[in-house]
Formats: structure tokens, sequence, C-alpha cells
């Protein structure tokens, strides 16, 4: 094989002279390659974008051609040291990408790997001429090719030349042709806007009413919107499609939504391969997916949809996306076929025949065979957001998604549904979900519809009744009927003796965990049932019931027979791969889900330690089923378990694998959880141990320990009974702040401000943490929020990153703007959260990552909490200061030798500033303010030599716009005002117009500061701001919200949601506003320089 890195060894070298010149010519051109990445994540474009654009880089490298890439989402795989040549933190937007060309000169530039932001922000640059003045070729599919399929008018009239089907629909650019198509096809009616992504500003309409509603709205997100007949209740069958310049053209997988027509794919349940069509069926439909790509002429990857209907085989090609997709991320991991990868090959001027070995599995001139199937299932956190509605429908509103593989649809949905995380352990078994209306559940779904469907089947529905309800194939229905009938079956027994073995092993088959067991046959009453589950455990492994490791084999990689893809399933005997005693080993637990709180920053920690032990000369073990991510690609680690994270399946890998120990300080608080479980099972944890987590996570424990050290902390106290609290409430006063111990970015923490409050909030917490106490401490107002990442050894703290936030505490810290390196501190300050930090990894005895919160104001410092984890902000410390936290704590971990930093290393001139991404855009309803509960779905990183500079990149690259003319600002109680009046000064010098709302205006006025009153919603008068909104006439809103009552829909709301509504940027916090002001007053948008990742000194 040659010499060559990563999953290559294209060809051998008797092969290479036969390659054709023209290859080598091609290869001389490109010198650089720009790739455009897709910046932070939102709802709908999510990490599948940071896998595939890894793997494009990959192909670059690989080649030897210099990668330039642009991405501001710092958290990422593929901003990382030795990924890309040169990474620049900045907005994708046509502006800083031109600024980009100018400076790098790139020969060509890929379009494809960075989702609908990379696409868009391509094709105007295209448009307007700059990729063809600088002379940059667009690799892959043509611009060309990419807007017949994003246009929807082209779209339809180029797939008519070949007479494709395609729903019957108008593009209209005003309410009046809306409203003529609507009537001309007839409801019900779907509307969708062109060029938006996840379905953005789309729905179906039952009556005239509702499409006027929806039109308007969708109206501000794109000019133009598509009127289109309603195919509700149809089946969505997808397509991935490779195709090379030679016209080598094939389907790599077929996927079936679970739910029917009307349901976004990212909001389905997705099965691959398709299960309940017949062969001539899935033929029919592969043929036209061939035709189609040949028409539209696309080279590279891409995925078409297709609404089908199984009784009459009629169709409708619904969308195609000529880019790599949410789909294609995972059925690259479906099937082992790395589509990003051979794309980004094809890209370059490569043959599908000249990818992997011709003749063998493992090449990528055929399509894979499955002897397994998988599902996708999406991850909700729609409780998180005030306001929501619950049901799903044509926009996507999930925020992460799993992928699950068994042999058997009973095996594989079970699995899935306990990796979301929601609390399920399985189909069947979940005692507190209830539906109090259960048709209405079923006809209108919700995220919680398959639990319906358990619910219906135990209440004796029949198959064909939920069909009627729901529109899912009897395929599946039947399916999840046999699982409610193995339950039963179970429950006839009462102790494990008394099940036939044979028995045991169909229930495991069938997905059953042995929790589930362990709830049906021991039937306890109370308690967390780790006794119990591990009683099962036992008895099964005595009667040799255990899974059987699988392999699934993986294209174009250069030795296949060490790329080990795994899963477990119960439905065959036997390992596919071989297991030896005594190997140096250690496993990593991922992430999991991505989840609000818990995203990529996670699997960067993941990423980062399964290299740093590879170095180290260990073999790697990952246990992670997350289809979108970068950790769960086959190549990164020596094995790979796709499955769960729960302890049944954690403590069979490890019975197998009798690692060195198991690493769970980097994917969140998934791992984090399981310390102390697979402690008491004497499993080495490495890193800090165990019980010290415990203390630290513990609220009770912690808050006492810190009382021992004298370290000082907010008053708390915690839930005994109402009166106690009450009586504590009386000494410290409102307002005070509710919370749970072990949770994740803020769930269920809740500030109170009345006695009714507390009440409601101390009823939700109480739910949440069942086992572990729930504290009631003293909430502090105008208070600095310090943040403090490090790594230590054995209780002495290495490296350190002290970062603050803009905002006051109260804002969750995955909301908060963060400023590293601190900015506006007292250098006393500084010094005491050393010391203090300095004393709690000595106390704990941490060994590894860790991050403490602190408060600060006048000099006083206090400790909220503390995580003996990665937290979320470690790669962007360690990217600014340019070192690696997650290397030195892995190695630290394995007892590897590190270099220290010395003191001076600490001192930085360069500024970063992460500020997070929302994505109230698609949740239609909910309040855009920040708490304490976590609501951003994402966040970006990006650099400047000084504050503004680092600020204006950051907010630029969140999608905010430098206003250019009029500010609404509203500024809630007296200390809002009072804050915004130096602001409002600075835009009113800089010729800027301020309008308020009557209050804030007043209150400018008498201060000097010339402002435009605007009239409240409610008020029957001239300008109002509603009406001022709907014609865009702002450039920036501020909106302080007053109080923090059951926020009813009041005048703040309505302002701030028609902000969201019509696309207008939003501040609603008065720090961030400042700051924002502070920032585009004195620095002009012109004076931003471009300035790469590398070129910042270290």
């Amino acid at each position: 094989m040659m010499e060559k890195t990563g999953f290559s060894g294209i060809l051998h070298n008797k092969r290479m002279n036969i390659m054709s010149n023209d290859h080598h010519t091609m290869k001389k051109k490109l010198k650089k390659v720009l790739v455009l990445g897709s910046g932070a994540l939102k709802i709908g474009q999510a990490g599948e974008f940071d896998y595939s654009g890894s793997q494009a880089l990959k192909a670059l490298r690989e080649e030897g051609i210099h990668s330039v890439l642009v991405n501001p989402n710092i958290a990422t795989i593929q901003t990382s040291e030795g990924i890309a040549d040169q990474v620049y933190f900045q907005p994708v937007t046509p502006y800083f990408v031109t600024e980009i060309i100018k400076k790098e000169r790139p020969d060509g530039i890929l379009l494809a790997f960075g989702g609908q932001t990379a696409l868009n922000c391509g094709t105007e640059l295209f448009l307007n001429g700059t990729l063809k003045e600088y002379g940059v070729e667009v690799l892959g599919t043509s611009v060309e090719a990419i807007m017949d399929t994003e246009d929807r008018d082209r779209f339809v009239k180029k797939l008519d030349e070949v007479s494709l089907k395609t729903p019957v629909s108008h593009a209209v650019e005003n309410m009046d042709d809306a409203l003529k198509a609507a009537r001309e096809i007839g409801f019900p009616i779907m509307i969708r806007s062109a060029y938006a992504l996840g379905g953005l500003g789309s729905g179906i309409c039952k009556d005239e009413a509702a499409f006027t509603e929806l039109a308007e709205s969708a109206f501000t997100f794109a000019p133009q919107i598509l009127v289109e007949e309603s195919l509700k209740g149809w089946k969505e069958i997808e397509f991935e499609c490779i195709r090379d310049a030679n016209d080598h053209c094939f389907t790599v997988a077929s996927m079936e939504n679970f739910d029917p027509l009307g349901i976004h794919t990212g909001e389905s349940i997705v099965v691959a391969p398709t299960c309940s069509l017949t062969d001539e069926q899935v033929k029919m439909l592969q043929d036209l997916t061939i035709s189609c790509v040949r028409h539209l002429n696309i080279v590279g990857e891409c995925n078409i949809q297709f609404a089908f209907n199984a009784e009459t085989n009629d169709y409708r090609i619904i969308e195609i996306n000529a880019r790599l997709s949410r789909s294609s991320a995972l059925a690259s991991k479906a099937t082992g076929y790395p589509l990003a990868f051979v794309a980004a090959k094809i890209a370059l001027g490569y043959t599908l025949d000249q990818i992997g070995e011709m003749g063998t599995s493992n090449s990528a001139y055929v399509a894979p065979q499955l002897d397994y199937m998988i599902c996708k299932i999406p991850r909700w956190d729609l409780t998180k957001f005030s306001g929501v509605s619950r049901l799903i429908g044509s926009s996507m509103k999930s925020v992460g998604e799993i992928m699950s593989i068994g042999r058997s649809f009973e095996e594989m949905i079970q699995k899935g549904l306990r990796m979301i995380g929601q609390g399920m352990h399985g189909f069947v078994g979940n005692d507190h979900t209830k539906f109090e209306n259960l048709e209405e559940e079923l006809s209108n779904p919700t995220d919680l519809r398959i639990f319906a469907i358990a619910q219906a089947l135990e209440e004796g529905y029949t198959v064909e009744r939920i069909e009627e309800l729901t529109k899912i194939d009897v395929w599946f229905l039947t399916r999840l009927k046999r699982i409610v009938t193995l339950k039963h079956q179970l429950m006839e027994y009462n102790s494990l003796e008394d099940i036939p073995d044979s028995f045991l092993q169909e229930v495991k088959a069938a997905g059953f965990s042995d929790f589930q067991i362990a709830r049906f046959v021991l039937k306890p009453q109370n308690g967390n049932m780790e006794k119990e589950n591990l009683a099962v455990r036992r008895y099964r492994k005595e009667k040799g019931i255990v899974p059987a490791v699988k392999r699934i084999n993986t294209v174009a990689s250069e030795h296949p027979e060490l790329t080990n893809y795994l899963y477990f399933t119960y439905a065959v005997q036997g390992h596919d791969i071989n297991y030896y005693k005594n190997e140096k080993s250690v496993v990593v637990l991922g992430s999991g889900a991505y989840r609000i709180g818990s995203s990529v920053e996670f699997d960067w920690c993941s990423v980062n330690a399964i290299n740093t032990a590879r170095k180290l000369g260990y073999k790697s073990i990952m246990i992670n089923y997350n289809p979108e991510t970068v950790s769960t690609d086959y190549d990164m680690c020596d094995r790979l378990y796709f499955d769960e994270l729960s302890l049944e399946r954690v403590l069979d890998v490890i019975d197998l694998e009798q690692p060195k120990g198991v690493i769970v300080s980097m994917g969140g608080q998934i791992p984090n959880n399981l310390a102390m479980k697979l402690y008491r099972q004497g499993i080495p944890v490495l890193g800090t141990s165990p019980v010290n987590i415990d203390r630290a996570e513990n609220r009770d424990k912690f808050s006492a320990m810190l009382d021992k050290l004298g370290i000082d902390q907010p008053a708390w106290r915690a839930l005994t009974s109402f009166d106690d609290i009450k009586e504590f409430v009386e000494e410290v006063g409102f307002p005070v702040l509710v919370r749970p111990s072990y949770v994740l970015s803020g769930a269920a923490m809740n500030v109170c401000y009345s006695y009714e409050e507390l009440e409601r909030f101390l009823q939700m917490a109480t739910e949440v943490s069942k086992d572990f106490p729930v504290v009631v401490s003293q909430f502090m107002q105008d208070t600095k929020e310090i943040e403090f990442d490090a790594v230590a050894d054995k209780g002495e703290i290495v490296e350190y990153a002290i970062s603050e936030h803009i905002e006051y505490a109260g804002v969750h810290s995955g909301d908060a703007t963060m400023v590293f390196p601190a900015q506006h501190i007292y250098f006393s300050t500084i010094r005491q959260i050393k010391k203090i930090s300095r004393k709690i990894a000595g106390e704990l005895n941490i060994s590894g990552p860790f991050n403490i919160q602190f408060l600060a104001k006048n000099r006083e410092v206090k400790v909220i909490e503390c995580n003996l984890r990665a937290s979320r902000s470690f790669p962007f410390v360690s990217k600014i200061l340019k070192r690696n936290f997650i290397e030195t704590a892995t190695k630290i971990m394995l007892d590897a030798p590190y270099v220290k930093a010395d003191k001076s290393e600490f001192d930085i001139d360069r500024i970063g500033v992460k500020a997070s991404q929302f994505s109230f855009a698609r949740l239609q309803n909910a309040d855009p303010v920040l708490g304490v509960d976590m609501s951003s779905t994402g966040e970006v990183g990006c650099l400047g030599d000084d504050l503004h500079e680092a600020m204006l990149n950051s907010l630029i690259a969140t999608g905010y716009r430098l206003p250019e003319k009029n500010i609404l600002i509203s500024s809630g109680g007296a200390k809002g005002k009072v804050a915004l009046l130096e602001p409002a000064q600075e835009l009113i010098k800089n010729g800027y117009n301020i309008y308020a709302t009557s209050g804030t205006a007043k209150f400018f006025h008498d201060n000097h500061i010339p402002a435009t009153t605007v009239s409240w919603p409610d008020e029957e008068a001239d300008n109002n701001v509603m009406d001022m909104i709907a014609n865009h006439q702002f450039d920036l809103i501020i909106n302080v919200p007053k109080n923090h009552s059951k926020r009813e829909l009041t005048n703040g709301y309505r302002i701030r949601r028609g902000a969201i509504d019509h696309n207008i940027p939003l501040m609603t916090n008065v720090r961030l506003a400042k700051a924002f002001i502070e920032a585009f007053c004195t620095m002009k948008g012109e004076s931003i320089k471009v300035k790469s990742w590398q070129e910042y000194n270290s």
C-alpha cells in the first residue's frame, strides 16, 4: 500500500501507471482550496456538518492540497489543529468570505460541506461575480445544479422536462397571488419558503385564516413562498445517491420515515433500509432517483425525498438536496459508506472506481449490503421554552438525534428510545407517561407520540384503529404490538428462576433491557432499582445469555480488517472480532444525543481524549451512538461501539475488553452520572475518584465541604419541608433559586420572585431529581459571573483559564456571552479565585478536567458550583490559549508525562468572545428571553485584537446585523434605563435614530436624548410598534423584560416575538446590548480584519 495516513490507500502501486494524464493536470491546478463551514449549531443544522467538513478536509490533506476553512464555531473538530491548514474563526457571510478570498487567493471552493449556510453564501458569491473575478472554481456539483434544486420554480420546470412528478405547486411573491393559488389548488394546503433550512416558515393550513397568518410570517424569511398540494398521510421515503464524472451512479441507502408525510424528516423516526415496501416498489423508486440525478447533472452526493402512496404506487419527488444533509451523515453511519469523504474525492476529480479497492467489499464502486437495520430518533427539548407548542409538523424543532442498530425492528426501537436520554426505559415500562386524551394525541402528533401508541396498545386499541388515527404503516405497528405482548408474558412470572431460558433470550432479542425485565418480573415498589437491575444481569450471565458483538463493513478504509465499527445484538450468537486478555486499552464514554446544553463541545473533548490515548500507545475504545459526530467516525479510534451508554451496555463492553480504565469526564453529564455506578461494580474510573465526583455533584455534600474550607457561597438550604423553606426565604428575601442535583444545563432550575412561584417550581424540581436533594439558595442580582476552567494533577492545578460573562448572573452560563481572557475584574478578585480553586482542587484531589463557577461583586467572591468534568468552554479556552487542556488532562489520567506551562503563557494579547446561537425562529410562540434554564442550541467563538473586534465578529457570526439607522429601545425597570443612558448618547452621536416606548422615551427626554415615542401593541395610536416591526422599520430592537411574573401575553412578549418572526436582531439583556452598541459605535464593520487563527501569535 502507499504510505498514507487516514482512510485512503486509494490505489495499489501497480495501478498508478494506468491512471490517466488529465488526472495529473488536475492535481497541479489545485494548490489551495477554501472550505465553508456551517457556523453555530442551530435547529436543523447541527453536528453533522462538523462530521462532513472534517471528512472533506481529510480528503484535501491526503491530496497535499493547502486547505483554508472559514467557520466561527470554535467547538468543532474541524477547526482544531492538524485538520485544516488555515482556520478563520469569522462569520460565513458573503462580505467576510470575499475578504478572505482576496487575501488567500484559493484555486477552488467547496460549498457542499457546511449545510445551508455555506450553500447560500457560496451561491451569492457566484451570482455577484466574486468567484469569477478572483478565479475561484466551484468543485463538485455546479452552482447551476444547486440552484436547480434550491429554487423551487426551476426545480419543477427541470423535472417536468423528463416528466418526473413533483407536488402541484405555485411560487408566489405577494399575498394576493398566494391566496389566488391556494383557492385554485384547494385546502388543505402546504406552505414553504424557498431557500430555507429544516422547513423554516413552512406548515400545513386547513383553511384561509390559518393560511394568511402563516404566509405573512413566511414572507419575512424569504422573498418567495410556495403554495402546494398537501400529501399528508403518504409515506416518506429517502435515498442517498452518489454519482461521479463518468456517470457511474447508484443509491447508497434507502430510508423510510416511520411517520407519514406532513412531519419533517428531521422530526421523524427514520428506519433504514426501507421496511414496509416490496422489492418492486423500492426498485421503481431507485430508478426514478437515478434518472433524476442524471438529469440534474449532480456530481457527488445528493439526497432525494419521495412522497409515496403504497396502494396506488403514485409518487411525488418532494425535494433534492445537492449537498451533504442531515440524512447523509445518518446514511454514512448506517452503511459504513463515508459519503462526505467520497463526495470530496469526486469533487477533486476522482471517479468511484479509484476510491477504495475494486472488487472487494471495501470499494466505493458498489452499494454496501446490510444484514442489520438502523433507526434514527430525534431528541426534542421543548420543555425548555415557555409558550412553545409541542405539536410536531413540517417545521423542524428537534435539537439532536440518535441512531440505534439492531437485527430486528423491536430491538432497535427499544434501544433507540432509551438512547434519547429523556428518562424512557424503552417502548414499554414508562410508568410516568400517561395521556388523558389518547385519540387527540395519536392524530395530532407531539414529541411523545410513540409513547401514546404504547398506551393505546396497552388499552386494547387494534392495530387497524391506530393506523387509521396515525397513518403509520401496519408493518411497524404489528411489531410494536409484539413488544407489548412480550411485556404481558413477562409480567406473568414473579421470579427470574421461573423464566424459561428460551423466553429470556427472545425478550432480550426484542430489545428489552435488564432494567425493564427487573421492573416487569421482580416488580419492586420503589427505589432506583440498581440492585434489581444487577440481579437480572447476574442471572442472565449464569444462563449464558449474553449479547454478540457484530461488525459493520466499512468502505474505502485502508485496512478493512482493522476498522472496528461494532454493535451488540441478542439476535445471533458469536462475536465478529477476537478479544485478547491484558491489552493496553482505555474506554472513553461519549456524549450521546446532542441536546440543549450538551453538544459538539463534548464531542471535541471525546475526540481529543481518544487521539491522545492513541498517541500514547493505548488501544482506544469509544462508546457513543450519535450519528452526527466525529467521535462515531470509525477511523477515529481502534474500536467504536455504536451502542447505548447505559450501565448494562458499558459493563458488557468492559466484560469483553478488560480495559485499564474508563474515562467519564469528557462526555458531559451522561457519563458523569455513571461514575458512581461503575465504581460500585469495581470498574477502574480514570482521573478524579467517583467518590469525589459525588461530593461535587451532590449539593448537600458540596456545600458542607465549602463551609468546612471556609469558602464563601450564596446562602442555601436543602429541601426537607415547605415550612423550612419559608423560614429560610424570610431570612434572605426573594428572589431565590431552586435547583436539583446531578443535572446539566439547568434543567428544572428556576428563579422565584414570590411564594406562589416557589411552590410551583419546588414541585417540578422534586420530580426531576427523585434520589437527590433539591436545594434552595439566595439569588444574587447584579453580580458578575466568572468561569474557571482548569486541569489538575492529584489535586494540583496545572493549567487554567479565567473567563467572564458579559451578562450578569442569572443568565445560564451556556447562554451567556463569554470573554476570555477576562477584561473587567479586579486583580484582587483574580487572586482570590486562584486561591479558592487551589483549595477545592486539593480537597477533592482532582486529576483531570474541572470547572468552577464564581460570583463576584465588590471584591467579594462566592462559589456557585464545581463540575469535575470537562465543561462546554474547554474547546474555546484551549483554542484561544493554544494549549490543549484535554490533551493534558488525558495524559494525567493515563499517568503519562506532560509539559507544564510557564506563567507567561497565560498572558495573551488576543481576545476571544464566545456568543450563543438561539433558534427561537424555529420555535413558534417561544418567548425569546434568557434565564437560568439554558435555551441556546449552539455557539460561536471568534478572536480579535481587542474586545470590540472579537465582539462584532462573534455577534455577526450568530446572525446579528450591524444596524444602519433605526433602533428601538424599551428598557424595563429603572436600573435598565440608567444602564442604557450612556449607550443611547453614543448612538445619537453616531447618527442613529432612537425610537422608544413611552416610559423609556420619557426618561431619555428628561436626560436630553432625542427619541421618537412609539405606542404599545395594545394601544390604538399612531406609530404602533407592531406595525413598524411588520414594516421592518427597525434595524435592532432592545427589549428588556420588566417583571418576572408568569409572563402572560404581555406587550413586551409581543414585541420580542415580533422581532423574531420578522427576522429583526433582538437583544433582551442590558449588559449585552451595551457591549454591542459600544462595539459598533467604536468600530465600523469595514474595519474588522480578516485574520486566521494561525496568524495570532502563539
